[in-house]
């Protein structure tokens, strides 16, 4: 098990830029790591994912090109850069992590989840 921490949310306006960060309370770099977000009345859907020893990441294809995760291991700290945000990116935002191995972003997979942190778009 591990404890995930998000942080980072807040307000922007169309166009504009923000960092999720996801702390966990050990290393991470043997889980694989993902963003997840769920906007009112809509099922969660996974964002970006960063696997096991950070080779690889995948993203949405609603957010590639403008949002990109990264891994600071000496900080056990996993972000998520998002840039030229949009007004349907208005959304509850989730880290998840799971030692499971997974080919694809399915919320179930993931047994550690944090809290939340909320992002809002306005046009």
């Amino acid at each position: 098990q591990v404890q995930l921490v998000e942080s980072g949310g807040g307000s922007v306006q169309a166009g504009g830029s923000l960092r999720l960060s996801c702390a966990a309370s050990r290393s991470t770099y043997t889980m694989n790591v993902a963003w997840f977000r769920q906007a009112p009345g809509k099922e969660r859907e996974g964002v970006a994912c960063i696997y096991t020893g950070a080779r690889m990441t995948h993203y949405a294809d609603a957010v590639k090109g403008r949002f990109t995760i990264s891994q600071d291991s000496a900080k056990n700290t996993v972000y998520l850069h998002m840039s030229d945000l949009k007004p349907e990116d208005t959304a509850m935002y989730y880290c998840a992590a799971t030692t499971t191995p997974i080919s694809a972003m399915i919320p179930a997979l993931f047994d550690n989840w944090g809290q939340g942190t909320q992002v809002t778009v306005s046009s």
